[in-house]
């Protein structure tokens, strides 16, 4: 049977279990806080968002996961920049065009400010500036895609959390906590 971990990612890890960036200043990684042999991360989130990462020892799961292809839906909660209109949140449903193409319409709605554990570093706050959360849903997973979309839409996200892949949620798991499953 095939092993899958959940994993509260926090601000500032990298997806991976090695750094091979600069020497001299090492960047937390996984196998900071994951001991297990065998097993690999199913899809990524960059080092300054947080949230649900899937990591397996199947092959066929991680593609399941992973892949555009299978569509699986990912729930983020966002906060952005700015206070959205509509226009804005109809364009994140149809779809915005980025650089590498047209996004697949998205699930949007703004939502109240949830109740999640502090971010390490905070996020910046502006008293003049207003912000608001967003839970967006979308089934692709191209590089920064979400943050990208709402730039796109004139409201930067400030930060980001993945809550859901497919039927796997975040509840219960602490930032760098992590619990095995089954697939």
């Amino acid at each position: 049977m095939a092993r899958l971990v959940l994993f509260n990612k926090p601000c500032g890890v990298l997806s991976q279990f090695t750094d091979r960036g600069t020497e001299g200043s090492p960047r937390a990684t996984l196998s900071d806080f994951i001991d297990l042999p065998g097993i690999y991360p199913a899809g990524r989130l960059d080092r300054d968002s947080e949230g649900l990462l899937l990591l397996t020892d199947d092959g066929k799961l991680q593609d399941r996961i992973a892949s555009p292809r299978y569509k699986a839906e990912k729930t983020y909660l966002v906060q952005v920049e700015g206070v959205p209109d509509a226009d804005a949140i109809d364009a994140l449903r149809r779809g915005v065009v980025l650089k590498d193409g047209p996004t697949r319409p998205a699930q949007v709605r703004q939502i109240d400010p949830p109740d999640l554990w502090p971010r390490t570093p905070p996020v910046r706050y502006r008293k003049s500036v207003p912000d608001r959360w967003l839970e967006i849903t979308i089934t692709e997973g191209r590089n920064r895609q979400v943050r990208r979309m709402t730039a796109h839409v004139g409201h930067p996200t400030l930060r980001l959390v993945r809550w859901r892949v497919g039927e796997w949620t975040l509840d219960g798991l602490a930032p760098g906590e992590w619990r095995e499953t089954r697939a």
